[in-house]
């Protein structure tokens, strides 16, 4: 058995209308992407370790080479941190027996610098089918652009715009690690296991995913679910500014304010505040 190695770069698998979408909703949902006979074997593993975290699978090579370097993700977190990404080095294990209720709990996990950067990526894998019934992480989208406090957040319920990540057996999803989740209620008499790790960026922001010739960042949708719980368009600013970052351009964001870029409408020309490094690449 070899150890996996602590860096990977791979080809980018994102587009700029993709990294824009990441931006505005601060997760990527990625359905069935590891194989069944694989969640099969991670289904074993986890039967004999029941620790919460349970590390040592990282040191299975089957596991890092399906899981953790699984082509589909791995192809959006190069775009999200750039080439030599360094890989987890902590698993976790979100193991609950249902059935049972969820009543507040929404939070965002320690130690977390709210910032338009993207220096880290958290990640969470389903081994077995998680309908709604079983208890399926609730994600807030785009509370990623929000600051807060945990103990402010705890105890809320009912919050508009709950996005579950209800998803088939070997589905992957990569969040921003500050948006507000929670685990889901179960209904079911079923055991969910739910594994989380982080990868981490080790080189610069710069644009190098797909280009798409049709980008233009003048009219590029920065529509944020963010926008429901802040002052209006000020969302926009904040997923704009994230992903000026990931180009490795922050210094050149700007927010003029009122209906400068990244306001949407439909102008004569292009909007004031827009960016001239990117604006006609």
């Amino acid at each position: 058995m070899t150890l996996p190695p602590a860096t990977y770069d791979c080809d980018p698998g994102l587009t700029d209308s993709e990294v824009v979408a990441f931006c505005r909703n601060g997760y990527l949902l990625l359905e069935g992407v590891v194989p069944n006979e694989i969640n099969a074997k991670v289904q074993d593993y986890l039967g004999e370790d029941t620790y919460y975290e349970p590390t040592g699978i990282l040191e299975q090579n089957w596991f890092v080479e399906e899981v953790i370097c699984n082509d589909k993700a791995i192809g959006a977190i190069r775009c999200l941190l750039g080439h030599d990404f360094h890989l987890p080095v902590l698993m976790s294990n979100h193991r609950v027996q249902g059935p049972y209720n969820a009543v507040g709990g929404w939070h965002v996990d320690g130690n977390y610098r709210f910032s338009p950067e993207v220096q880290y990526l958290q990640v969470f894998y389903y081994p077995q089918d998680t309908p709604s019934e079983i208890g399926p992480t609730q994600v807030v989208p785009g509370t990623h652009l929000i600051p807060h406090k945990a103990r402010f957040m705890g105890h809320l319920n009912a919050i508009r715009g709950v996005a579950s990540t209800a998803a088939p057996a070997g589905s992957i999803f990569i969040t921003v690690y500050q948006i507000w989740h929670r685990r889901g209620p179960a209904k079911a008499k079923a055991l969910r296991n739910m594994l989380k790790y982080v990868y981490w960026r080790t080189k610069p922001p710069q644009r190098d995913w797909i280009r798409e010739d049709d980008f233009d960042l003048a009219t590029a949708d920065f529509n944020t679910p963010a926008n429901q719980f802040v002052e209006q368009f000020r969302g926009n600013a904040k997923a704009a500014e994230m992903f000026l970052w990931l180009c490795g351009e922050h210094e050149t964001f700007q927010n003029v304010g009122g209906q400068s870029w990244p306001t949407p409408a439909h102008r004569l020309d292009k909007p004031y505040g827009l960016p001239e490094a990117l604006s006609d690449s």
